[in-house]
């Protein structure tokens, strides 16, 4: 008597179990609510004031208690469009942004390609490079006022010591000396943030394409030209995108040292509309300046961007 064993049909495989999608919208909800403490003072202090201060533009919004503000469409526009103190100062500014921006990535790269040599007391001259940034521009301002006095100055001292000048010179007072004295301080303070950003750039750069480039004979010259500067292209692009945005939207420390004087030389258009807001209270005109600047500025840098990118390509 033969005992017959039953085989088990074979399992087929089943559907596999649904997600649960409830879980979704409360992770969604959670990441909203975490996220608010960062967004809203971007919202209060940064978004709300440009949209406001856009609007203001379009007004006629003046200093003062209890006075009525009307819209006036393009007027505040179409008077700078004829307004020639307000184009002289964004030509200064334009020359003002251009030296500084140019002039400073020149000297913060060869500091930085100083800084990344094996020097001696290297960890000490990267410290020192930084103190112009880590020093408020109103300081800066009043040690270079003090710098430059034209009787009291030690730049002055040294300058007659030197037998270079027979008389003291009032570089922040006389027309042909106060927009290159400025330009030259403001390399000054704006040179550290450059070169650390430079530095930084260098130090990600693969230490072989060096040695590669030494075994082939290439030069110093050559290192810089074909290695160096091509592994920097985003950094340049990016550091100098950026200082192009700070000169040119540059006010406390220009303000400091020459309030726009002597005559108007040193005014750059932020200067121009603070005195138009806050010295004749006409808030409209001075937002409607701001308008504009914001839109040569975006311009501008488009252009730069759209070129500097098409030639990494």
């Amino acid at each position: 008597m033969t005992t017959q064993t039953a085989v088990a049909p074979p399992k087929t495989p089943g559907r596999p179990p649904k997600r649960a999608t409830g879980g979704r919208p409360r992770q969604n909800r959670e990441a909203i609510f975490l996220f608010l403490p960062a967004l809203l003072p971007v919202l209060l202090l940064s978004v709300y004031p440009l949209v406001r201060g856009i609007a203001l533009g379009f007004t006629d919004a003046r200093a003062g208690l209890n006075v009525d503000t009307n819209f006036v469409g393009f007027g505040n526009f179409g008077k700078l469009l004829h307004n020639d103190l307000f184009w002289d100062s964004f030509r200064i500014g334009l020359i003002w942004t251009v030296s500084v921006t140019v002039l400073q990535f020149v000297a913060a790269l060869g500091l930085a390609l100083l800084l990344n040599t094996d020097l001696k007391f290297r960890g000490v001259a990267r410290t020192l490079a930084l103190i112009p940034w880590a020093m408020p521009p109103v300081v800066v301002a009043i040690m270079w006022r003090l710098l430059l006095h034209p009787t009291n100055g030690p730049v002055n001292e040294i300058l007659q010591g030197l037998h270079l000048t027979s008389q003291p010179i009032n570089f922040l007072g006389d027309f042909s000396t106060a927009l290159p004295a400025v330009i030259v301080v403001g390399i000054w303070v704006g040179m550290p943030m450059t070169t650390v950003t430079l530095l930084a750039g260098m130090q990600g750069i693969d230490r072989s394409l060096y040695e590669a480039a030494a075994v082939d004979g290439a030069g110093a010259w050559h290192q810089f030209w074909y290695i160096t500067l091509p592994q920097l292209r985003t950094v340049i692009v990016a550091i100098t995108s950026l200082d192009l945005i700070w000169n040119f939207n540059s006010f406390g420390l220009v303000y400091v040292l020459t309030a726009g004087g002597p005559g108007g030389k040193t005014m750059l258009p932020m200067l121009f509309a603070y005195n138009e807001a806050f010295r004749y209270g006409n808030f409209g005109m001075a937002a409607a300046m701001g308008d504009v600047m914001v839109v040569i500025i975006i311009v501008f840098l488009a252009f730069y961007l759209r070129n500097r990118l098409r030639s990494q390509a």
